[in-house]
Parts: structure tokens; sequence; C-alpha cells
């Protein structure tokens, strides 16, 4: 038994101590933590919205809104430059991101590209470290017209400057709202991330942010109306813009004061007109601004215009020199104060469009976490117990471990600040069944080792070195799998991803190092003469099963299940999910007593939405209602969803959670699944191919796209929604089915080296059922942790569960009685390189 030096020991110990110390706080109240010292460490795990409750929203610039403007100011300034400043006809059409510029006298061409050229200057930009852009290029048509064209990188560079100055605006809203740590990232290059926790109410909170926001003071035309002019012509420097209490306005275009010059903007109420209304107060020069205008136009209609509606229009009945005004209207004490908050905060620099929405309610959130907590404890406890029932005081070393793999992951995601979601927990109750892995690769190699004549303490050395590299192999793989994840997935995906990694990599660190500690000090202090592992045998040793006899069979079974599963696919197709198709997905809960989902359907159908899905959603009192795509964009999908809650509201149901996907999410998040899926297929059989030779990389493969095959095919025939966390669980199901694939190669390598002469049918068969406890032994007790996330985990990962169970059983199947036995078809020798196949195989394995 080696001798731990005092630095290992020390380092075990304080890894302990720090654990305990990190995790702590999450099982501590707020008022408990201010209590504590200031040295104790506080930090607490971030609840996801999933679990918390609160918004979640992704919003993208309205990149052809941009555009226009672009286009409307280049053509307003080049109209101002070549007709006010230089007295040169034109005409000026617009296509696209092109101004064609038809001058009335062709003499005047040069001259008048003089005096353009000003506008193709450029605009400073940030972007990838470049001063400035071009984003005007003039030309000459071949018919002597000028043309002005935007450019791909001016235009790149403008969305940039947006995208920053609209984080800050929507940062501002949201704190004027008084929520607590929302979160506000960028994505990408014109797309905004904003979390809020604790605020449910996604409606208001996308008014709110998602507002443009510009006002402006127009004057209304003195002698004409808007049905006038629609008769008779606009006249010259008009237009025509809705007003909010119906009709329509005719104003000039020309602003005489913006919203850029407001001051101040409050909600209070009006206790002689008995309405609410939203007082504002401009800055010095919009001040005087204001008062000249007023004072030059008593007895003339100003037009208050917000967004392109006009909210009020008074009649100016003396100059209002004091800098301050008013805004009446329509309006309630949340509108008023909503909108004095937009004023305050500033305009948005442009739309953006709400492209996803996520809302959860608190009680959701709360039974989500007891949901995964009780599955989190009867998984932990059925682990525990089955690892003593195996392998008695062993079992109990593996134990220990154990739970100081679930502290010290616990405070890795305290410590990292890292978001837990409710497959977040999945991934922490998976890990609970995975780490236990590496401690039966250790024992079942050590058991080996005994039978073999070695002496306890070799049995001891050498069952640890030589399953080492195993658990490396194997966990690698499945690091690949949540790498994939991680990078490629998003929200709760992630969360899952991060659990599962760190899980995996503290297991190497416990299952090893510290169950090594502890049976190094067991056997120091007991000096037994025999040892005993194994209490329970789940297989019995020195199986001798004839798999490559049965494999034939067994992969003929397959080819046709496969066959039946891609046909299946295709004949039946999948139940998709707002994920993949957009629409709105509504989770309802009945107050009272059980939902009438045939109630349910019969009102909504009277609102004409199109097709309407509702179902049974867990408990009788649940009811998930789907919403088809609206045609009209995100605002008739949210007058959707407020449809839906109006109706249901007076019959005691409460909204416990929203999700809308918009169609450009759900077809990024289509591509994205499937390269996700490619990625982490090639990565795995690179790192195969690197750690064995192709022969085994391309077996991996084959019994790998068997088990997702067969995966997809369950979502196919047992109608199962199929969304963004069903890509997570096909993934997860390739990490775990490699796992088991890797165990049985590393033996197949070992026994080629071993045994030259050997026939490689017989090698194979010796290699399966040497390592067959182990693969049982690892299924069984990832079975056991996954079963109580199916039973108790709760309605929204059921699917996700339910396919990581089935994975598991498929990915068990397909090892043992495919990926090795298709071995033999690929002419597998031992390798003629032994230098190359020492580096690579670092010794001997399981």
């Amino acid at each position: 038994m080696p001798q731990f030096s005092p630095l290992r020991t020390a380092i075990i110990l304080i890894a302990a101590i720090a654990g305990a110390l990190f995790t702590l706080p999450n099982l501590l109240s707020t008022q408990t933590l201010d209590a504590l010292p200031g040295w104790l460490p506080k930090q607490q795990m971030v609840l996801g919205l999933d679990l918390q409750g609160g918004s979640h929203l992704l919003m993208q610039v309205n990149r052809q809104e941009i555009i226009d403007e672009r286009i409307a100011d280049l053509r307003r300034d080049a109209r101002s430059i070549l007709a006010n400043e230089r007295g040169i006809g034109n005409i000026i059409t617009t296509n696209g991101m092109v101004l064609t510029i038809e001058l009335t006298n062709p003499a005047q061409l040069e001259e008048a590209r003089q005096a353009l050229q000003p506008l193709t200057a450029g605009v400073a930009t940030l972007l990838l470290g470049i001063g400035s852009v071009q984003d005007v290029v003039l030309g000459t048509t071949a018919d002597g017209k000028l043309t002005l064209t935007l450019t791909g990188e001016g235009i790149t560079a403008l969305m940039s400057t947006i995208v920053a100055q609209s984080i800050e605006v929507v940062r501002r809203r949201i704190d004027e709202l008084g929520t607590t740590e929302p979160s506000i990232q960028r994505q990408g290059a014109d797309r905004i991330l904003v979390q809020v926790p604790g605020f449910e109410d996604s409606a208001r909170l996308k008014d709110v942010i998602s507002r443009t926001a510009r006002m402006t003071f127009h004057l209304v035309h003195p002698t004409m109306t808007a049905a006038q002019a629609r008769a008779q012509g606009l006249p010259t420097g008009t237009e025509i813009v809705p007003a909010a209490e119906g009709g329509e306005e005719l104003i000039f275009e020309e602003s005489q004061v913006g919203g850029e010059d407001l001051q101040d903007a409050q909600a209070s109420f009006d206790s002689q007109r008995s309405q609410w209304v939203v007082t504002f107060r401009f800055n010095t020069r919009g001040g005087i601004t204001f008062g000249e205008i007023t004072s030059q136009n008593v007895r003339r209609r100003f037009a208050i215009i917000l967004d392109g509606t006009v909210i009020t229009a008074p009649e100016i009945l003396s100059p209002i020199t004091g800098g301050s005004g008013q805004i009446q209207g329509s309006f309630t004490a949340e509108s008023a104060t909503d909108l004095a908050v937009l004023l305050r905060a500033g305009a948005l620099p442009a739309t953006l469009d709400i492209i996803e929405e996520r809302s959860v309610g608190p009680s959701l959130g709360a039974d989500s976490i007891k949901s995964g907590l009780l599955a989190g404890i009867v998984a932990a406890a059925a682990v525990i117990l089955f690892m003593i029932a195996a392998y008695g005081l062993f079992g109990v070393f593996a134990n220990v471990s154990l739970i100081l793999n679930v502290v010290l992951l616990l405070a890795a995601l305290s410590v990292l600040g890292a978001t837990l979601t409710l497959p977040g927990i999945a991934g922490v109750v998976l890990t609970l069944g995975m780490a236990v892995d590496a401690n039966v690769l250790i024992y079942e190699r050590t058991r080996e080792e005994l039978a073999s004549g070695r002496s306890i303490l070799q049995a001891i050395n050498v069952g640890f070195q030589r399953a080492w590299a195993t658990i490396v192999d194997s966990n690698l793989t499945a690091l690949i799998a949540a790498a994939v994840l991680f990078f490629m997935g998003s929200g709760p995906i992630q969360g899952f991803a991060v659990t599962l990694a760190l899980g995996l990599v503290i297991s190497m660190f416990t299952a090893y190092t510290v169950t090594l500690f502890i049976i190094g000090i067991w056997y120091r202090i007991r000096r037994p003469k025999k040892l005993k592992i194994q209490v329970f045998r789940f297989v019995p040793d020195n199986t001798k099963i004839p798999f490559m006899k049965l494999a034939r069979y067994a992969i003929v079974f397959s080819i046709v299940t496969s066959a039946l599963s891609i046909g299946w696919v295709f004949v039946q197709g999948f139940n998709l999910g707002i994920d993949f198709k957009g629409g709105s997905a509504i989770e309802v809960q009945h107050i009272g007593g059980p939902a009438d989902p045939g109630a349910i359907r019969e009102r909504l159908n009277a609102l004409g939405l199109g097709d309407v899905q509702v179902q049974g959603f867990g408990t009788p009192e649940d009811v998930l209602i789907r919403i088809e795509q609206q045609v009209g964009g995100d605002a008739a999908q949210q007058a959707a969803v407020d449809k839906v809650r109006d109706a249901l509201a007076s019959e005691n149901y409460e909204v416990r959670r929203t999700e809308t996907v918009g169609p450009a999410v759900s077809g990024e998040l289509a591509t994205t699944g499937t390269i996700a899926f490619a990625v982490a297929m090639l990565g795995i059989m690179a790192y195969i191919w690197f750690r064995f030779e192709w022969q085994f990389a391309i077996g991996a493969i084959i019994a790998t796209l068997h088990d997702v095959i067969l995966t997809v095919g369950l979502f196919a025939f047992t109608g199962m929604e199929f969304n963004l966390t069903s890509i997570a669980a096909v993934l997860t199901v390739v990490g775990l089915s490699v796992n088991d694939t890797v165990v049985i190669y590393d033996r197949v390598r070992e026994n080629l080296r071993k045994y030259k002469k050997m026939p490689l049918s017989e090698l194979i068969d010796l290699s399966i059922n040497s390592t067959l406890a182990r693969t049982t032994l690892t299924a069984f007790t990832t079975f056991l942790a996954l079963i109580p996330l199916v039973l108790f985990g709760g309605e929204v990962i059921r699917g996700f569960t339910v396919a990581m169970t089935w994975g598991v059983f498929v990915g068990t199947y397909s090892s043992i009685v495919i990926a090795a036995p298709v071995l033999i078809y690929f002419k597998l020798t031992a390798r003629a390189d032994k230098a190359k196949e020492d580096r690579r195989a670092d010794g001997a394995s399981v």
C-alpha cells in the first residue's frame, strides 16, 4: 500500500473541509448567513429561472429597420446637400441599400459628386479594433446617375454600436422597475439576452424593455385633416400617423423637440380630471426650445408622438416657458408608471424584436425544487444501499467518496457562481450513479488481481493503477459530450452540462485518490489476511457466455429495430415542441380540483388562434396548452397568449409557465442540435482513434449510432415531446454509451497483447466476460439514480429523464453485443508497433 505523503493527505483534508464550508451556505437562510463571521464563505448557488421563477427574453435588433432608417437619413442628407445647399435639381429613388440620384441637369454631375463626397467619410466603430468603417460608397451608373450604396461592414458596425447602446437603455429600464439581480448579456452580433429572476409578468417586462420609446413633438397641420390629406394628397413635409385614441392625425414631419432633451418624467394622478397622467421636464436646452415653439404657435395643436403613435395632441393655449409639460391619455397607474420609466431611461436606438420568451411562476419553481430534492434523496439512498449490499465494507468506502463527491460538486457550483437549473439537478443526480463507476472499476480489477494469485497489498495497488487508464478514457468520452452540450446549448441545458462535467471530473479525484487514501488507512490498521471485496455478486465470476455466437443474432435484431425506428420517425414523425416549430406553450394549474382539458379546449377553440393543443401534464390539476405560431409576429403571438390567460382566468386557472419561441430561433435550435450531435460524434471518434485504433473508433460509432437511433425512435413511438432537452438527452446517451464501450475496448486491447495467438472471436468473448460484472453493475447504479428522476423529477423534464434511462439500457446492450463483436469484421490484430502501443496504452487497464 503506497504511503501517502503529508502533502497529499493535507490536500485531501483541505479539499474536504473547503467543500463542506462552501456547501454549507446553500443549507442556511439569509439571516443565518448574515450572523456568521465575515471570514466564512457565504456565496450560494444561483437558482435558475426554472427553479425560482422569473422571465427570460431573447431580443434581436431589427436589422432591416436600421437599414431603412439609415437609407432615409442618407436620402434626406443627399436631398438637402444637392437641392438646398447647391440648387441642384434631382430625383432620388431607393432600391434596397442603394440610392439612385438622377440629376435634372446632367452637366452638374461632377459638382454633385463633389458635394456628396462627405457622406462617404465613414463611421467610427470599436468593432474588431477597427478605427472606422466606410458605410457609404459613392458610384456612377453607365447612364450617368449617381449612386449611394450602404456597405455590409458599415451596417455591421452600426449594429454593434446600437446593441451596446440598447443594453444600457434596457439596463436602466429594468433597474427602474426595482427588480433584483437581473442578467443582461449580449449574444452574438445582434441579440440581447435578458433574465429577470422573480419577475413573472413577462408581458409587462416585454412592454417596458422592448418599446423603442422615441418621443417627439410635432405641430399638427392647422387647416387639413388626415382624411382630407388622403383624398387630396399629402402637403409637402407632412405625414399621417395613427392616434392612440383612434383615428389619425396629419402632422409636420419635422420634429420640433425630441425625447433626448427630457430630464425627468413621473407618473402622477390629476385630481381635477380624475385620471393618471405623466408629467415631464426638459433640460435647459429643451426647455428653451419648447418655450419658443409654444410661444410662436399659440392656438395650434401640438402632437406628442411615442413610437409613431400620437399619444395626445392638445391645443397650445398659452406659451409654456417653464420647461415642463403633461401627457394625458387613457392611463392606469401601472401604464403611467411604465411610460415614465421608459422616458426616464431613454429611447432605444432601434427596435428590439422578441424572438424567444420563457417565464416561470414562483409556485412552479418551488414545486421543481421539491421534486428535484426528492429525486436526489431517493437516488442517493438507493445507490448508497446498493453499494453496501454489493461490496460491504468496501461499499462504505465508496459511499464516503461518493458523499464527498457531491459535497465538492455543490461547493464548486457555489464558488463558480454557476446557475443551478432543473436539468442541472438531474445532472447532480445522474452523477450519483456515474460517480461509483470508477469505484466499481477499481474493485472489480482488484478482485481479478486477487484471483490471479497476487497478495492483498499487490492486488490493491495493481487494481488501482490498472483501473486508472480506463477511468480516464471512459470519463473523457462523457466529458466530450458534456463540453458540446455546454458550448452549443443554452440556459438550463448548459446548467446540466456544467454539473455533469464537474461531477465526472471530481469523481476521478474522489474515487481514486480519496478511496485509495481510506483503504490505505484501513489496511494499515487491520492488516487483513484475507480480503473479500464483493459481498453480493451481481454477475457470477468466470462467466463464459458465447457472445460472439449470440452477436450475429443480436446484430440482426438491432438492424431490424433500427430500421423500424427510422421508418417510424418518417411515418409518424416527432411531437415537436415549440423549441423546434415555434409558437407558445402555456402550463396552467386548476385551483381547487382536477382540470378539465375538454372544457379548456372548447373555450380556446372559440378564440380563433388556429391549432390549439390541450393535454394533461403530470398531476390531474395541470394542463399544457400549445398555440401555433401566429401570423403577425411577436405582437400577435403575445396577444394570443393574453387571450388564453384572460379566457382561463375566470375558470380559476393559474398560469405557471409560458414559453414563446419565434420561427428564427426554432430553426436555429434545430440546426444547432444537429451540429452538436455531429461534433460530439466526431470528437468521440477522434479520441478513441487516438487512444486505440481506427477499428475501435468505427466500432464505437456504430454502437453509438445504434443507441441514438433507438433513443430517437423512442420519442417517435411514444409521442413524447421532442424539444431542446431531448437533444441534450441524446447527447448524454452518446457519452454514457461510449463510456461502457471504452471499458470493454480497454480489455480487448490488453488481451490483444497478452494472448497474441488466441483467435480473435475467443479473445473478444473473454474480454466481454471479464468486464461483464463492471458493465452491468455500472448500468444498474445509473438506473438507480435515473429511476427516481423519472418518478419524482417532475413533468417538465420527464422526457429528458426517460430518454436517458432508455439510453442507458440500449447503451449497455450495444456495448456488450455490438461494439466489441463488430471488431472482428475489421481484421483487428495485435499492433506491430509495440512502442506506439506502450506509449498509448500507458500500461495495462481493465
